[in-house]
């Protein structure tokens, strides 16, 4: 038996070697269960709180992402290999992270890895001038997500900030229409009725509620200055609320109907396909942004889509908007990613991903009945909630009534049982995970919910 996983009964908690952890004969409430499990995390992962020690002498919490810290300490990622990570206090994880989906293709693909280390050597690392890569690579992703043009950037956030000030220029108007919950990048985001602090331009956003279309309609249409309206069609940070047919194409035709970019954050979304969200919806965007996977394993991120926006960037003609960025065209993700998406990413293996991804969350839906666990996503990426009241159909993030001990609780023992999640609840399938593997994630799912019936019964 792996040393690294946690056997547990309704009375005693037994480590992988037979060990007896604790005396239990019952939780009264989720925060005694989630004390006990945060007792078992911090004596599992000794190396881990050393080494975050030592990393809060330097980095601002211990840390240079935000998203990962987690209380009462993070664990310390020791190395990846396939669809699997390893921790420094020597536990093995099968990794549902997937690098927040933009790690599509696992720790060790050898096409990939092969593929970099030929560039290092035959190539170079970042030339400093004009490749055939781009323009292959980008021909590519044209044909792929039917984008007359497109450019190249450093992360979704670039992507979706050049796309932003494109359509500004492009229409000659100042506000942009998002959506309560959507996450666009590190300084676009938009939590509650207002921007977060760290957004950018504060007083050029008008909010609206997401997958309401009576609203989204009423402030597209009643501004005289939309310049673009920038959504998700399925909301990352939800995690993974998605965004009904009708409520898609009422932004397309309001934005239409004014003169205001569409714009089509696929940034996660791109992978759920091979054409992306906006394949299977059916959506014409104006503008497309992208990122993640998409680099093979690289930084990166793109926008691309109409020819005459587009336009605004192109730099022989006269008064159109500069585009930097010193590492938008480096060598290692222009080949990377050319390879992932022509050789290992085809369209017939996008579409048995998504397919893999949609009858897993079909198997926790089935067990979640209920209890106060939600499902939710599409495809290969899946949100998991536990909600007071139980909704199973999450429409906007206003109707998640979070019940945040019971959250943690499930996040602590999905570790012990060795599933890499994140805190939040999302799920990113890597591709080449076991169907075994994620069936026994399923098990130890349905075993969490019987092992605290009492706490997740609705």
């Amino acid at each position: 038996m792996n040393p690294s996983r946690i056997v547990r009964s309704a009375a005693c908690t037994i480590d992988g070697n037979g060990t007896k952890v604790s005396l239990k004969s019952g939780y009264s409430n989720a925060k005694e269960a989630l004390e006990l499990t945060k007792v078992r995390f911090t004596e599992r992962n000794a190396t881990s709180l050393k080494l975050h020690h030592e990393a809060v002498k330097s980095l601002p919490g211990g840390n240079t992402r935000s998203l990962l810290h987690t209380a009462p300490f993070p664990v310390f990622l020791k190395k990846g290999e396939e669809y699997q990570v390893y921790s420094e206090d020597g536990h093995t994880y099968t990794d549902f992270v997937g690098e927040m989906t933009a790690g599509l293709f696992g720790h060790s693909q050898p096409l990939l890895t092969q593929t970099l280390i030929s560039t290092i050597q035959d190539v170079g690392m970042n030339l400093g001038g004009t490749t055939e890569f781009e323009a292959r690579y980008a021909a590519l992703l044209c044909a792929r997500f039917s984008l007359d043009l497109i450019r190249f950037t450093n992360s979704g956030t670039e992507a979706n900030l050049h796309a932003i000030n494109g359509a500004k220029r492009f229409t000659g108007k100042r506000k942009v229409v998002v959506f309560t919950g959507g996450y666009h990048g590190g300084c676009f985001s938009f939590p509650e009725d207002h921007p977060a602090e760290n957004c950018v331009d504060l007083d050029e956003w008008i909010i609206a509620e997401y997958n309401d279309i009576e609203d989204t309609k009423r402030k597209i249409e009643d501004s005289d200055d939309v310049a673009a309206v920038l959504v998700e069609g399925m909301q990352g940070a939800g995690p993974c609320i998605v965004g009904t047919h009708e409520f898609l194409h009422q932004i397309q035709e309001s934005a239409k109907k004014v003169g205001a970019v569409f714009i089509l954050d696929e940034v996660m979304t791109s992978r759920l396909s091979e054409g992306g969200l906006q394949k299977l919806e059916g959506l014409q965007p104006d503008i497309t942004t992208m990122g993640k996977y998409l680099g093979g394993g690289i930084t990166f991120g793109a926008f691309g889509g109409k020819k005459e926006i587009m336009q605004i960037y192109d730099p022989r003609v006269g008064g159109t908007l500069a585009h930097s960025g010193t590492f938008n065209n480096n060598t290692l993700g222009m080949v990377a990613g050319y390879v992932g998406m022509s050789q290992i990413y085809t369209p017939k293996v996008a579409r048995e991903f998504n397919a893999t991804g949609d009858r897993l969350r079909a198997e926790l839906e089935k067990i979640s009945q209920g209890t106060k666990m939600t499902v939710t996503g599409r495809g290969t990426i899946i949100g998991i909630h536990f909600l007071k009241d139980g909704k199973k159909d999450l429409k906007s993030y206003r109707e998640r009534k979070d019940e945040f001990d019971l959250k943690d609780l499930f996040w602590f023992e999905m570790m012990e049982d060795g599933f890499w999640i994140s805190k939040r609840g999302s799920i990113a399938l890597i591709l080449g995970t076991p169907w075994e593997e994620l069936e026994r994630f399923v098990g130890c799912v349905n075993q969490f919910l019987k092992r605290h019936a009492a706490l997740v019964k609705i």
